[in-house]
C-alpha cells in the first residue's frame, strides 16, 4: 500500500526561496576579486539568483546544460550555485588548482557551454582558450568598470547581463533526479572523474549538515567557508547556511593566516570550515597576536587527517574543534566528530582522543569495512578494512566513464573509498591511511598518519608527511619530509620524541627538512608528488 501524501520534487532553488522568505535579512559577506568588502542579503541574491537564470534561459541554456563556473568563494559564485541548477542546468564548478591538462580534458569531457569566471582566472583561461571547445562562452564575473580587456572571444560582463534582466521568474519544475551539480575529482590516480549530483542529493545533503551542525548553523551565527566553492560544494555550507539562516563571511582569493584573522575579527565570524594546512596558517598569525579572533568559537576541520595537535591547540584557545570526514562522491559531508554530553564529561584526554577521530555517521550515510576477500568486519575499533560507504548523498558511478563507474561500486551497491579504517562500538571512524598510502615494511604495513600524527606533536615541525621509499631487505620503508618550526630543528630530539611512541620498525628511517610541502588541488599534501620527487632516494646506511 502506497501512502497518501503530495509527491513535489526537491530543487536546489527551492532553499533559495525559503531563505529569502524566512531568513532575508541573513547576509552574504565577501571579500571582493576587485578589492574591499561586499555585502548581500539573502532576499538581494533571491533577486539576483532569478535575474541570472532569466539571463541563461536567454542564452538558450536550461535542463542538462553544462554551465561551469572558475571563481572564489563570493556573492557571484553563490549566485550561480542557485541560479544555474534553478533552470534545470548544471552548476559545473572548476578547481583553478589543477593542471592545464586536466582543467582542458575537464571541460571537454563535461561539454560545457559556458564558463563563468572571475577575473584572477581571465589570464587562465585565455591560455587554454585554444584549447577548450570552439564554441564556449565566456562570462567574467565583474561590472563594467572592471571589465577586463580580453583575448576570450566575446565575452561578457556578469553585471551587464543581470542589469538587463527582471527578476519575474518562477523557478520550472522537472523531476528531482535532474541533474544540478558536477565536481570532478584532482585525478591523482588516472583522469579526473566527474560526481554528477541530482537535485535531490543537495536537498537531503543540506538538511543533513543543517540537522548536523547545529551549532555552526543557526539564524544568528556567521560563518567562513574557507573551503572552495570550487571544491565538492564548500562541504554542503553553500545550500545548508541559506536553509538554516545563517551568514556566511567568504573570503575570497585571501587564504593566507593574516587576512583570514582580520576578516574573522571584523566580521564576528563563530565558525570556519577548512583544510588543516589553512588552519596551520591561522594558528601561526594567533601565536604572533597573542590571541584568536574575538568571536571565533568553533572549526570544522577536514579535507585530510589533522593532527592531534592542531585539535590541541584550538581547544586550548577554547574553540571547539569538529573533525569531518568525506568525499566529493559523496557531496561531500560522511561524518562528523559531534561528541554527546555524556562524551563532553569525559576527562580532557578521552575527548581529545575522540575528537582526533573522524567522528560518527552522518544521517543518511552507512558505513562498512571488510577484508580484501571481500568480507565485511566487525565494528569493534580493532578490526580493519577497506571502507565502503551508500546513501542518497553518495554517488552510483561517475559522469560518463562506465569503466570507473564499474570499479568504484561493489555487488551490494556500495561506494569503495579507497580508505583503510576501523570502527568503534559507539560508531567512530578512524581512518588509519588511503590504501595507497600505507607503508609495507618486512610484511608488517606501517600506518603513515599515525607517524605523521606524532610528529606534528613535536614543536620543531610546522608540518609534515610520511612515504615510503624502496628497501633492498624491507620491501618499504618509512621517510619522514618535515617543514621546520625553527631555524635549526634538531633531528635526534624529534626521533626521541617518536620513540617513546613508536615501535623500532615503525620508526622513520630518516628525516628530510623542507621549506614547503607540494599540495593537492584540494589543499591536501600531495603524496603522489612527494613520492615522484623522492623515488631514487637513498637512505643512509
Amino acid at each position: 500500500m502506497r501512502g497518501m501524501m503530495m509527491d513535489r520534487p526537491l530543487r536546489v532553488a527551492d532553499i533559495l526561496t525559503y531563505s529569502e522568505e524566512m531568513h532575508a535579512a541573513a547576509e552574504v559577506v565577501s571579500s571582493t576579486v576587485e578589492g574591499g568588502i561586499h555585502r548581500e542579503s539573502y532576499a538581494e541574491m533571491a533577486v539576483r539568483s532569478r535575474k541570472l537564470a532569466k539571463a541563461l534561459q536567454a542564452m538558450g541554456l536550461g535542463t542538462g546544460d553544462r554551465v561551469a563556473t572558475l571563481a572564489w568563494n563570493g556573492f557571484r559564485h553563490m549566485e550561480l550555485y542557485f541560479g544555474i541548477p534553478g533552470v534545470g542546468a548544471v552548476c559545473h564548478t572548476l578547481n583553478p588548482r589543477l593542471s592545464p591538462e586536466q582543467l582542458t580534458y575537464i571541460v571537454g569531457h563535461a561539454g560545457d557551454r559556458v564558463l563563468f569566471l572571475d577575473l584572477t582566472f581571465v589570464p587562465l583561461a585565455e591560455k587554454l582558450q585554444p584549447q577548450f571547445p570552439d564554441d564556449l562562452r565566456y562570462v567574467i564575473l565583474t561590472d563594467a568598470a572592471n571589465m577586463p580587456e580580453t583575448s576570450l572571444p566575446n565575452a561578457h560582463c556578469y553585471e551587464d547581463m543581470l542589469a538587463a534582466q527582471d527578476d519575474d521568474l518562477e523557478w520550472p519544475d522537472f523531476e528531482e533526479s535532474t541533474a544540478a551539480g558536477l565536481c570532478y575529482t584532482s585525478g591523482t590516480t588516472g583522469v579526473p572523474k566527474g560526481a554528477l549530483y541530482t537535485h535531490r542529493a543537495l536537498v537531503l545533503h543540506a538538511l543533513l549538515v543543517g540537522v548536523s551542525m547545529r551549532n555552526s548553523l543557526s539564524m544568528g551565527k556567521r560563518l567562513m567557508p574557507v573551503v572552495p566553492l570550487f571544491h565538492a560544494n564548500a562541504w554542503g555550507t553553500a545550500h545548508a547556511a541559506p536553509l538554516t539562516g545563517t551568514s556566511l563571511i567568504m573570503p575570497g582569493p585571501r587564504l593566507d593566516g593574516p587576512s583570514i584573522w582580520e576578516l574573522m575579527e571584523s566580521e564576528k565570524v563563530f565558525a570556519a570550515w577548512g583544510v588543516p594546512t589553512v588552519w596551520l596558517g591561522l594558528m601561526e598569525e594567533i601565536r604572533k597576536r597573542g590571541r584568536k579572533p574575538s568571536e571565533l568559537g568553533e572549526l570544522v576541520i577536514g579535507g585530510s587527517a589533522a593532527a592531534t595537535s592542531l585539535i590541541q591547540g584550538f581547544e586550548d584557545l577554547g574553540v571547539s574543534v569538529c573533525h569531518a570526514w568525506g568525499m566529493t562522491e559523496m557531496s561531500p559531508i560522511g561524518t562528523l566528530g559531534i561528541l554527546s554530553p555524556e562524551q563532553m564529561s569525559l576527562p580532557a584526554e578521552e575527548r581529545l582522543r575522540l575528537k582526533s577521530t573522524q567522528g560518527r555517521r552522518a544521517f543518511m550515510v552507512d558505513l562498512k569495512i571488510v577484508d580484501e576477500r571481500g568480507d565485511r568486519q566487525p565494528h569493534d575499533g580493532s578490526s580493519t578494512g577497506e571502507l565502503f560507504v551508500r546513501g542518497p548523498t553518495v554517488v552510483s558511478g561517475y559522469f560518463s566513464n562506465q569503466e570507473a563507474s564499474e570499479s568504484a561500486i561493489d555487488d551490494e551497491g556500495w561506494f569503495g573509498t579507497g580508505d583503510v579504517a576501523s570502527i568503534s562500538r559507539e560508531g567512530f571512524l578512524n581512518i588509519t591511511d588511503r590504501s595507497k598510502d600505507l607503508i609495507k615494511s618486512g610484511g608488517e604495513w606501517i600506518s603513515s598518519l599515525d607517524v605523521e600524527n606524532l610528529a606534528m606533536a613535536h614543536p620543531h615541525i610546522a608540518n609534515c608527511a610520511v612515504i615510503a621509499v624502496p628497501h633492498p631487505k624491507w620491501e618499504e620503508r618509512p621517510v619522514l619530509i618535515a617543514v621546520p618550526a625553527v631555524d635549526e630543528p634538531d633531528p635526534d630530539d624529534i626521533r626521541t620524541h617518536l620513540e617513546g611512541q613508536l615501535a623500532k620498525w615503525q620508526m622513520p628511517d630518516d628525516i628530510v627538512f623542507v621549506d614547503d610541502l607540494p599540495l593537492t588541488a584540494t589543499g591536501k599534501v600531495s603524496k603522489l608528488a612527494l613520492r615522484k620527487t623522492y623515488a631514487d632516494y637513498k637512505l643512509p646506511a
